[in-house]
């Protein structure tokens, strides 16, 4: 036979007919959907008279438009908030979906709660009405994000009429040197290749620097692989994410082990394997990154400086400049912040929120600076509270929240004032993301920490140790 790819390999074992020769009807594992791209999509099947073909194969959360203030129970006041939010439970209700509702304990970021859980297995298709569902990755699983009239196809037959992507493997040796994370790692590779780098193309992370990830880094990478505009992010799956997999998922008892064992091992780009595009970075030479312009790949080292508005790309870097109020040449090391953001599905989970923690402890946050915790999920906020890092964040002056999207994006109450800027752990830093005229960082949960103890945008690594 001939060699094939982890990503063909996936596509392959779940066609359920080829359509032409650009597109197959695929068979979807797993449907994930949120309060926004739903309602539209059971409309449309209501419409028609039709069910849902598998409910139990289908989730759903409210995650995008809920409130995250620290209250005991969250009530949605914007009414076309609390519009999506009852909808969805009303259609989830109607046909049998199960849900995780406002003021379930569990409640979170559809791309938290679904690995937690043990929904996610290597070698599923999975997908959302939301592009990070390319989280999945980290776990041997194919997920990307559709539109709302894909939704209702798949609540229908819970199959997708899908276009092929091509091969992209991106290998990444070496070792991410101290203070560096996958944060940082991806958003090297971003600024490399570009916010459309990776368009039309399935990519499949390999290399020693990316085995040495843990898993929830590995979410991360993933995560972010879309704003190179990759249509999946792919790591074959190894021992850490097979045993990540079996810790969450007790229904993979001892007659399913073998055979889910046997399955996952053939999980692999073959020997000889042919793709497309590749790409190869050193992880050594990775620093922590930070955005400075409008878009994912607008990303220097905390030691380089803004760009020229030149070449191809010189009109998109002067009209960054223009809205980031930066010109070329400068540093961003130092530029002062007024409001830090640790949270959303790139970087909430327990070991994002554990860094955050190392960093503040002993530590307070500066003065003029609003500083916002939000863990991914119930499961998560739980965790931090139980092994004290929300006591500690509290006590250095950070807000402790309620789980949800937040201020990821400006789709809830969350939302920035016009000029503030903004130190993310998020995956978007276009304009207006964050709120209208408001300026947003990316960068790694340790440099937002550092930016909201300092007032600034500071390089972690010279922070002196907590007294």
């Amino acid at each position: 036979m001939k060699p094939s790819t982890l990503y063909r390999k996936l596509v392959d074992s779940h066609t359920v007919a080829t359509l032409d020769a650009q597109n197959v009807l695929l068979f979807c594992d797993l449907h994930l959907m949120n309060e926004y791209t739903s309602p539209q999509a059971f409309a449309g099947l209501h419409a028609q008279g039709r069910g849902v073909a598998m409910p139990g194969q289908n989730v759903a959360t409210v995650s995008h438009i809920i409130p995250t203030h620290p209250v005991k129970h969250r009530v949605i006041q914007d009414p076309a908030s609390a519009l999506q939010a009852r909808n969805l439970k009303a259609n989830c209700d109607r046909h049998g979906i199960p849900m995780f509702d406002t003021n379930d304990a569990l409640q979170g970021i559809e791309h938290v709660i679904a690995p937690e859980h043990g929904m996610i297995r290597p070698g599923m298709v999975v997908i959302c009405g939301d592009s990070h569902t390319t989280t999945y990755g980290a776990l041997g699983a194919l997920g990307f994000g559709i539109g709302t009239s894909e939704v209702e196809h798949v609540l229908a037959t819970q199959t997708l009429v899908y276009r092929l992507a091509q091969d992209m493997r991106i290998r990444v040796d070496g070792r991410l040197p101290a203070g560096t994370t996958a944060k940082d790692l991806i958003l090297m590779v971003i600024a490399r290749i570009g916010a459309q780098g990776a368009r039309g193309y399935a990519v499949e992370f390999c290399g020693t620097a990316i085995e040495a990830l843990s898993i929830e880094a590995r979410f991360t990478l993933c995560n972010m692989a879309v704003e190179a505009g990759a249509r999946g992010a792919l790591i074959a799956p190894d021992d850490a994410a097979i045993q990540y997999v079996l810790a969450r998922a007790p229904d993979i008892d001892a007659g399913l082990r073998g055979p889910a064992l046997a399955h996952w091992a053939t999980l692999k780009s073959d020997d000889g394997a042919a793709f497309d595009v590749e790409h190869r970075f050193n992880a050594d030479d990775v620093a922590p990154y930070v955005t400075w312009g409008t878009s994912p790949d607008q990303a220097i080292p905390i030691t380089g400086t803004v760009p020229q508005a030149q070449g191809a790309q010189g009109a998109d870097i002067a009209r960054a400049q223009r809205y980031t109020a930066l010109s070329a040449g400068m540093s961003l090391e130092g530029l002062p912040v007024q409001h830090v953001f640790i949270g959303s599905c790139t970087n909430a989970r327990i070991e994002d929120l554990r860094a955050v923690a190392g960093i503040a402890r002993g530590r307070k946050v500066a003065p003029g600076v609003r500083a916002m915790v939000v863990p991914g999920s119930g499961a998560v906020k739980a965790q931090a509270e139980a092994e004290g890092i929300a006591g500690l964040l509290i006590e250095a002056g950070f807000e402790w929240r309620q789980p949800g999207c937040s201020m990821c994006l400006a789709m809830n109450d969350d939302v920035l004032e016009p000029g503030q800027r903004c130190a993310s752990t998020t995956n978007r830093n276009f304009e207006g993301r964050q709120g209208r005229g408001a300026i947003t960082h990316l960068m790694s949960p340790a440099m937002a920490a550092a930016a909201a103890l300092t007032g600034h945008i500071t390089d972690v690594r010279k922070l002196e140790p907590a007294q």
